[in-house]
């Protein structure tokens, strides 16, 4: 599918946006291995969220889906999977094959999970290695999936030191100690976002380097209703697009505020943005508010170091940022960009010299010199729902219309997107 943009007269309104999948796929697991029944309502209709819930199924969790975006999951315990009688599909979701793979570690059967190109070219060693260090059968090729897990009944619980900020690694491991023997407990030195452990109340303690997270078979795990909170992530797009083409304040409800997911606020508030939090609450274990932004100039600034985890979804649409803003936008330290859906490094700087931008890639990000005018041009998504939707906050503010190719990849997490833009621009 491809979609063309062009910059309208008019860019306000109130934007809605979908479930936090982050929060989605651990909310999901876990209801599933609670003893009864859990309801998650605002369930994400995104693609990677319902592949955790056809693989939950193809384990044997009875789940039931609503019209009104509510799911139903009837938690069979920590001993009440079956063995699944194909591979377990994971289509283009990292974070389910990652998330599951902790699950699997400890269970008395074989499974295998598969995932589409995309996602069997991305790094799989970093979570078998801990897991295979917990006791756990497990084989990948070339580092990558297929991902083949044997039946274990005996994992061991491990100290394990994150070699890089990952909040998948994380909740993989934490998630296998769950069927550990003693204790595993987590160091990162580098705070990433952390829901699992909110999720499941752990035991966290504060060390000389960072945080120690405890986790173990003694876990009460949570059953009840949830409600999700919007995704964040989803709308950093919607804050970027109105700091650039705002012509009326443009709101959003009930969003995610979780203080290791919103980075980009301290980002964009550096390079000048005009963003206000309003009725700040709590949506079960998440912080919640209402956002609103209005048309600002903008600055270049560097994002780089221990900022980089918290943002690391939304360095493409901060490279777009820094296209509109006055002077150098630096980003480093982000080599991690490289092996997401798509090599999200190579592919922002290609889009972005397509519309005439000024683009310097380093190995571990790039440096945008902004103010340079942009125009319309044929830009790809690269299969990766972060650049298409980026690119299209990009056009804009191109001079003529521009053609993301492979728009549709934007339905992996925010599937009403194109609608969005479409309804700020009326």
């Amino acid at each position: 599918m491809t979609h063309s943009i062009s910059p309208a007269d008019s860019f306000a309104g109130r934007a809605h946006l979908p479930a936090d999948k982050s929060v989605a796929h651990r909310a999901a697991l876990i209801a599933a291995i609670a003893d009864g029944p859990s309801i998650l309502h605002n369930f994400p209709s995104s693609a990677d969220p319902r592949s955790t819930l056809s693989c939950l199924r193809q384990l044997g969790v009875p789940i039931e889906t609503s019209p009104d975006n509510s799911v139903t999951v009837h938690g069979v315990g920590r001993s009440g999977f079956s063995a699944p009688d194909a591979p377990l599909d994971c289509g283009n979701s990292g974070t389910t094959m990652r998330l599951l793979s902790g699950v699997l570690a400890g269970q008395p059967f074989c499974s295998e999970l598969i995932g589409d190109a995309s996602l069997s070219s991305r790094p799989m060693e970093r979570i078998a290695r801990p897991l295979r260090t917990m006791g756990a059968n497990i084989s990948l090729k070339d580092g990558h999936a297929p991902i083949r897990i044997q039946p274990c009944d005996n994992l061991t619980g491990i100290h394990y030191k994150l070699p890089v900020p990952s909040a998948q690694v994380k909740t993989c491991v934490l998630l296998a100690g769950l069927w550990a023997k003693g204790q595993t407990i987590l160091h990162e030195t580098i705070r990433s976002r952390d829901h699992t452990e909110r999720m499941l109340n752990l035991t966290i303690r504060s060390a000389d380097d960072g945080r120690a997270i405890h986790s173990d078979s003694s876990c009460t795990i949570p059953q009840g209703t949830f409600t999700l909170p919007g995704d964040f992530s989803a709308a950093a797009f919607i804050l970027v697009a109105a700091s650039l083409a705002g012509t009326a304040p443009v709101h959003m409800s009930g969003v995610g505020l979780n203080p290791s997911r919103t980075g980009l606020l301290d980002v964009l508030r550096r390079m000048g943005a005009n963003i206000q939090i309003s009725n700040r609450r709590t949506s079960g274990v998440e912080p919640v508010g209402e956002l609103s932004v209005h048309r600002n100039p903008l600055h270049g600034v560097t994002v780089s170091g221990d900022e980089i985890p918290n943002v690391i979804d939304e360095i493409p649409i901060i490279a777009v940022a820094g296209a509109f803003a006055k002077g150098v936008t630096i980003i480093r330290d982000a080599t991690e960009l490289r092996y997401k859906e798509c090599d999200r490094i190579q592919a922002t700087v290609a889009n972005l010299r397509a519309l005439g931008a000024n683009v310097e890639e380093f190995e571990d990000g790039l440096a945008v010199t902004g103010m340079v005018p942009l125009h319309g041009a044929k830009v790809s998504s690269y299969g990766d729902h972060r650049i298409a939707m980026a690119m299209g906050v990009a056009a804009l503010g191109a001079r003529g219309t521009t053609t993301i190719e492979g728009a549709h990849a934007a339905a992996v997490s925010f599937p009403e997107f194109w609608d969005t833009i479409a309804a700020l621009q009326a």
